[in-house]
Order: C-alpha cells, then structure tokens, then sequence
C-alpha cells in the first residue's frame, strides 16, 4: 500500500527543459507574436476566459485546422448553448479529414497499435488506416448511409470501431457506440433514441479469460431497431462467425468496397458528430450530441497543451467503447500521435505499457488504488524509460495514490488528474506542464474551461468546498440532447440551479494556487449536523486500511431529516470485520473527518456496486435504502456487478 501522504505536499516540479519543451509553450510565443501577453499558466488561463472569442479563434488558427474558417463571428447568441448559442457559423469542417490528415503528409507514421489479451496484435500505419476507412465509407454509402443518418456500433475497443466511426464521419453521419459487455436493454435503451440506419456488431469478446456469445443479443438488438437497413457483423469471436438469424444481417468483410479515394463531407461546425450517453444509472439515458467543430477544437487544445501529447507520442487509455474516454483516445489522432487500442481485462497493463512504447498511459483511478494496494513496483518490474505522463480520472485520486505513482512508477513523469465528463467529453480540470504537483490536487482549471466554485448563495467562493460550474461556455459543450426540441431536458440537467450558469454536480474546492480539489458528487453529499463533507475524503481514511479492499459510504437522510449514516466494505482477501477493525476504522474516522461522521452502522458486503466506467453507485443505493424498489434505483445493464445491488436491500 502507497505510504501516507499529506494532501498539497509538492510531488513533481516541471525542470526548465520540460517548459521549454512543452507545447503550450509553443502556443504561448505563437501567442507574443500576434500581441498576447501571457506570463504565467494563471495569464493565460485568465485570457483564456475572458476573451473567449479570440482563445477559439486562436486554437482554429494555431493548429491550422483542416477546413473553411469562414469570415464569420465566433459565436452568436448565447449566453449559453440552451439560450441560442451558435459557435463558429458559416465554418465547415470534417473531424474525420483532421484525424487523418497524417494520411497525406507522414503516411507511413504509425496511427494505431493493438493488442487483446487474447493475443491478438495489429499495427496500423496512417496510410493503411485511411485505405480501411475509405472502403468502409463507401460500403456505407451503397447502404444508403449520408448526412444526418445514424450508426449504432456494439463493439469492443478494436481497429473496426475506429475505422466505422471514422468513415460515420467522414460522410456526415452520425455515430454511437456501446461496449458488447452492455446487456440487451441498456443497449436498446439507447440506440432505439437515435433510430439509426445501420448497426455494426461483433459476434462476441473475450474478457478475463472467458468467451462471451453476444450474437443472440444481437438479435434482441436488431429487432428493437426498426429503422434498420443492415446490420454488419464482425467475427471477432469467432473468424467463421456468420449472421445467420440476423434480419438484415451481412458481414463486416463483405461491405461493398468500390475503389474510391477518401472523401470528407465538409459539414458546420455544429453538425452531430455522435451520441454519448449519461451513465444511464436510473431511467433512459440522456442521449448527449456533440458537434465536429466543438470536439475538434477542445481535443487538439486538451491532448495538447494539458497532455502534452503530439507527433511521436504513444497514447494509451483503458477503455470501452461505451466510455467517453475511448472518444478522448482516438482524439490522439487530431495531434498525431500513435493510439493503443487493448480490448481485454486490466490484468497487467503496466506491462502492456512498456511493451508498446507508451509514453503517456491513462487509466482510472480505481486501478492505480489497486495497484498500490496490490504492493506491485511497475517502475522496477518494467521499462517504462519512454513513460512521461499517466492520466488519471473516472473518481477522485486521494493523496495516497499519488504518492504511490511518484514512489514506484516513477519521478520524472507528470501525473495528470483530471476531472470532466461524458456532458462535455473532455476534462475541465486537469494537468499542466507548467506547474507544479501537489497531492491530491489537480493542478489546474483547463484554458477555455472558466470554472468556479459557488456557495449556497450562488457566489464564487475560494478555499472552500462549493458547487462546481462552469459560467462561460464551451464548443464541447453539447449541441443539444437528442428527441429534446425544446431543450427543456437539457436545460434541466445543468441550468435549473444558476441559471445561465452551467452546474455539474460534483463538489469542488479551488485553491488560492490555482489547483483543485473534488470532493464527490453534490447529490451523495454527507452532511451531519450541518457540517457537509463530500465522499471522497471519506473513502480516503477507509480505504487505507489493507484489510479493506474498496467500501461505500451512504447517507439515508432525506431534506430536512437525518438519517443514518452507512458504510459498507468489501473486505480484502483473507480480512474479517472483527471488534478490533471496527473500532480503529470508527476512530480514524472521529480523528481525521469529524465525530459526527462516524458511521452508525458498518456493512461487509461481497463488492461494491459500480458502472461499467467504474464510479461507485452512491446515488442509486441510496435511493435503494431509502425504499426505491432495485429494478428502479439502478439499470443492472449499466453496472460492471448488479449482483451486488441486492446486498443493499433494507
């Protein structure tokens, strides 16, 4: 387990060369030359958000992004999206013609590595990957796919998926995904919003050793999706897989392939790039639309002045298809970078790490908590010499995770914490080259990203725990959510608390440094006798203990009643409640947190329940103990173990 360490300890100071290095500093004498002063980080975050036209306009023109600019404003309307705001009109683009425009100039530059725990190896040059997506674009095009229309993919995190969501844009239509470990009802749940015209789906996949069989699921997909014209099946399973059964059922190898150059439908800057979904935890998921431009913009600014990603970079993150962070990976393209693609269990990715030449690694942080807890060395047991950055998100990162990072992986690497969401598929808080590392702390608000911390009254406040907002807007954020014309869904799901004023839902408490801290959701605060503490600093005193592997804290209290407070914990392996362990877990609590934060009951369960991107259901159980009905609390197909849920039944 990673030593203690104290949070805003400094972990990690950036040396002269890695300034000078680091691409926003590129972007900061770009920026003197044109007449923008900027000093420090805090300048040009400031800038960044005070004159939001000229930072967009910026980010077009420094990055010479492949399309029309047009002589048109940068936004019109407004405030923000749901007020009639417009980003860039008269411009046109395609995001597919900017992820491969390596195609053209460096052609023999690797795009993409893959690997499964299967075995399975492929290696993609620029070049070869825009030859596939030039085939499958067409043989989407003889479908009857154009602008506008929809392709629903139930698919693992492999080249094929990147390949259709590339050719899905290349044409102007419109992409979503879904992981084939999704459960027919979730997957029903949200591609039946969309109407799409094609589904493309795998036979099945491989996952900690075991086969999963998802052709009858298929079926139960394709037969809830009337506006079908064809459903392509990949045999990724099984080679000899066919799509029998399937009503309108081909497969991926026998797509119509005429022989066409690649083509980019140049589309506004707003048109649907694809459908992501909220974590879909209780009722219909909410179908989020991005657009091209918005995506285009805030990826090439976030990979490359806050990851420090470009050109001759490796880039890894683990993920699904059905997590926002796999659209974030394949993002590595607008940079040029190198993308890995690993479709299997995180049963040893350090080792996939160094075997691949990644030099930056993203995972959540519930997997560096288990390697730490694991005892595991990754910076003795590998070569991880080209690793200089690991990106960390999905829950907050506590103190002790970082110092474990720093302690056995390495010290000369940028730890980057990142806070954001599938609501603007990006991190608005995250890492900078320019500053230095404190644990437990993000190092700073993203540039374009005016974050604040708002007190009950709606103030900005500083040092203190607030609600996370965003008060200016973004191009990421969504063009509009999908079946809501009126955007009465959409505005209820961030502008009912401050108006104009965007609310995400999660505690924060930005520091007079500049660096951030989160604090859990605002929905599943903890607030005992008034005092409101969020989940995380809970998690971080018990999930100290080596005999606690992971734990949940609930509050049952209701408006203006409290109720219990309940903790549950899944023991490690070997461990057992005993009188000694509940009493030191209740007395760390009353030293580090508060006395009135002492649970009133501690629960051993056999796991706690999570999505599949691996946040902890707080919410759902605590609707579940307060006597919502399980089936209605949670959508089990949305969960990594719904098994779990039923440990949680009054």
């Amino acid at each position: 387990m990673a030593r203690e360490v104290s949070e805003g300890s400094v972990l990690w100071e950036p040396s002269d060369e890695v300034v000078a290095n680091a691409r926003v500093s590129h972007f900061v004498h770009w920026l003197w030359d044109r007449g923008v002063l900027t000093e420090t980080y805090d300048d040009l975050w400031r800038w960044s958000v005070t004159e939001v036209d000229a930072f967009w306009d910026a980010i077009w023109s420094y990055f010479e992004v492949v399309g029309n600019r047009g002589d048109g404003p940068v936004r019109t309307g407004g405030p923000m999206p749901v007020d009639g705001l417009t980003w860039f009109p008269g411009t046109t683009l395609n995001y597919a013609a900017n992820a491969l425009r390596k195609a053209s100039d460096t052609p023999d530059d690797t795009a993409v590595i893959f690997r499964s725990e299967a075995g399975g190896h492929r290696v993609l040059t620029y070049r070869e990957l825009a030859l596939h997506v030039a085939e499958v674009r067409a043989g989407l095009a003889e479908l009857g796919v154009g602008k506008g229309d929809r392709v629903a993919a139930y698919v693992p995190n492999i080249p094929e998926a990147l390949v259709c969501f590339l050719a899905t844009a290349s044409l102007g239509a419109i992409w979503s995904s879904c992981s084939p470990d999704f459960g027919s009802s979730s997957v029903i749940d949200r591609f039946a919003q969309i109407e799409p015209k094609v589904l493309v789906a795998v036979d099945g996949y491989a996952y900690n050793g075991k086969r999963f069989d998802r052709r009858g699921v298929v079926t139960e997909i394709e037969a809830a999706l009337p506006t079908l014209a064809a459903t392509v099946l990949i045999p990724y399973l099984d080679p000899a897989a066919a799509p029998d059964g399937l009503r309108v059922g081909m497969r991926y190898a026998d797509l119509p392939r005429p022989d066409h150059e690649l083509e980019f439908e140049d589309v506004p800057f707003e048109h649907p790039l694809w459908v992501v979904y909220s974590s879909g935890t209780t009722g219909l998921p909410k179908p989020i639309v991005h657009g091209h431009g918005g995506v285009v913009l805030e990826h090439l600014k976030a990979l490359s002045f806050h990851q420090d990603l470009g050109p001759g970079d490796v880039f890894f993150w683990y993920t699904t298809t059905g997590w926002m962070m796999w659209n974030y990976l394949v993002g590595g393209l607008l940079v040029g970078s190198t993308i890995v693609m690993y479709d299997g269990a995180p049963s040893d990715l350090w080792s996939l790490v160094a075997e691949n030449g990644v030099t930056y690694m993203g995972v959540g942080a519930p997997y560096i908590m288990a390697s730490a807890k694991d005892g595991q060395r990754p910076g003795e047991e590998h070569d991880l010499s080209a690793l200089r950055g690991i990106g960390s998100t999905g829950s907050p990162l506590p103190p002790e995770g970082f110092g474990w990072v720093y302690e056995a992986v390495g010290r000369d690497l940028l730890l980057g914490s990142m806070s954001g969401g599938t609501d603007l598929c990006t991190a608005f808080l995250g890492p900078s080259p320019l500053l230095p590392l404190h644990a437990g702390v993000i190092q700073c608000r993203g540039l374009g990203a005016k974050v604040a911390s708002f007190d009950d009254g709606g103030e900005s406040v500083v040092d203190e725990v607030g609600e996370l907002v965003i008060t200016e807007p973004m191009p990421s954020m969504p063009v509009y959510f999908w079946n809501d014309e009126d955007g009465e869904r959409y505005r209820d799901s961030y502008f009912e608390m401050y108006p104009g004023v965007w609310r995400h839902g999660d505690w924060l408490k930005i520091r007079p440094d500049g660096g951030c801290v989160i604090y859990g959701r605002s929905d599943s605060t903890l607030n005992r006798g008034g005092v409101r503490m969020g989940t995380s600093d809970f998690y971080r005193v018990v999930e100290a203990f080596d005999e606690i592997a992971d734990s949940l804290v609930i509050d049952t209290g209701r408006l203006g009643q409290e109720g219990l407070l309940l903790l549950y914990v899944q023991l490690a392996e070997g461990a057992s409640l005993t009188d000694e362990l509940l009493a030191e877990v209740k007395r760390r609590i009353r030293s580090a947190l508060s006395p009135r934060h002492v649970p009133d009951e501690i629960h051993a369960v056999p796991g706690i329940p999570r999505t599949l991107s691996g946040k902890k259901l707080e919410v759902p159980v605590r609707k579940i103990l307060q006597g919502t009905p399980v089936d209605q609390a949670a959508n089990p197909d949305s969960m990594a173990n719904p098994e779990i849920l039923r440990h949680f039944t009054p």
